[in-house]
């Protein structure tokens, strides 16, 4: 069985194309720019090659066809007929209280994500042109939508509350929903199978940490807090997003510097975090580099950063009266021995035991860092949110 995986975004489309028999991807890549005259696809060759294919693509339905030519294109393609194609699995951001699994796309879960739009306007929209684009291109191919907010839909009330008039809940369903879900879920469940264990009765934070980022409080298998609210806002510290911040200070910044509601989200959306506090850039590499050259407001930057992760596997450890396991994963959790070391070093006191000459040379790959003496097994994961989207798809089908 065939099934390709999109993550279409307002201005992009990622996809991978997997062969399920085998759960081996078969083809990869991605179309940028869609909107703009410089507009480009991306194909990963399995040789680790990349081909880019110049095109000007207005909007997504062109920008699929583009990818669904690739597929069959007899030079650097992977099928010979688009009928190959099982089904189409979609990311989709926000399903809102409406969904906490995937679902078999129809017209009502259609009109169900559209109600979503409110609370998820830059992602929503685009998510629904792929699937438009899909069942234009690809008439009667079954979809999927996978939700990121669907795992975290078993967080307790007490969690997911927000302290605000009742009333608000109510008429506008106001509270946290939480984001990365299809990460969280796949490396919660995959570091039990790494290590050979039953997640009943299991604690797990997770750590999905990179350019966005976001913890987790995994009990049994399910989610019961995590650190996204009702936007991607809330939590830890990440490349251009504030994370955590005092309302006050946002309703004084907003007064003091004349700013709209639109104004003060592009604020605290994508232009704080990593970049904002150190002037330098969003990502942790060039952080790294700026701290080596002596910059002072990059290295707070990242002691921010680490400081807050800690803080939340702390908040977590607490919520859940312990912990059995600690994951990272994302860019930065996943390819960056020294914040991981640094993180891990705040967490003595629970018992953690770490082999740090093994984590100076871990990036990218599945590995336990904690030695047996560890009180909390620590691994690293790499996430896969795409083969958890086609595992669901199959099910589904």
């Amino acid at each position: 069985m065939k099934i390709l995986v999109l993550n279409c975004g307002s201005s992009s489309i990622k996809y991978k194309l997997f062969d399920m028999t085998e759960k081996k991807v078969i083809a990869q890549g991605g179309v940028e720019k869609i909107g703009m005259a410089d507009s480009f696809l991306v194909v990963k060759l399995p040789n680790g090659e990349k081909v880019q294919i110049d095109k000007f693509m207005p909007e997504h339905t062109v920008g699929i066809e583009l990818i669904l030519n690739t597929l069959i294109d007899k030079k650097i393609g992977c099928i010979s007929d688009l009928k190959e194609i099982d089904a189409v699995g979609h990311r989709v951001v926000h399903g809102g209280e409406k969904f906490n699994k995937s679902v078999l796309i129809t017209d009502e879960v259609l009109e169900m994500i559209r109600q979503c739009i409110d609370l998820a306007p830059l992602h929503n929209p685009a998510n629904l042109k792929g699937i438009d684009a899909i069942t234009k291109t690809l008439p009667g191919v079954p979809q999927v939508a996978v939700f990121d907010t669907a795992f975290h839909q078993t967080m307790p009330d007490e969690a997911y509350m927000y302290a605000l008039p009742y009333e608000l809940y109510e008429k506008y369903a106001i509270r946290r929903y939480g984001f990365h879900g299809t990460s969280h879920r796949y490396v919660s469940q995959r570091v039990c199978d790494f290590l050979g264990l039953e997640n009943k009765g299991l604690k797990v934070v997770t750590a999905h940490i990179g350019n966005g980022g976001s913890c987790a409080a995994v009990m049994d298998g399910k989610s019961v807090d995590t650190s996204m609210g009702l936007t991607p806002v809330e939590g830890l510290v990440m490349g251009t997003r504030s994370g955590d911040l005092d309302l006050g200070a946002a309703t004084f910044i907003m007064d003091k510097e004349h700013l709209n509601t639109l104004e003060f989200s592009n604020l605290v959306n994508k232009k704080s975090g990593l970049l904002g506090v150190s002037g330098v850039s969003s990502d942790a590499r060039d952080i790294d580099a700026a701290v080596k050259a002596g910059n002072k407001r990059a290295d707070l930057a990242r002691r921010m950063f680490i400081y807050r992760v800690v803080k939340y596997i702390g908040a977590y450890t607490a919520a859940m009266n312990g912990i059995d396991i600690l994951v990272f994963t994302g860019g930065i959790g996943e390819n960056d021995p020294y914040i991981r070391q640094e993180i891990l070093k705040h967490l003595t006191y629970l018992g953690v035991d770490i082999n740090y000459e093994l984590n100076a040379q871990v990036r990218g790959k599945e590995v336990e860092l904690s030695t047996p003496q560890s009180k909390v097994r620590v691994c690293v994961i790499p996430t896969d949110e795409e083969l958890m989207i086609a595992s669901d798809t199959m099910e589904l089908i």
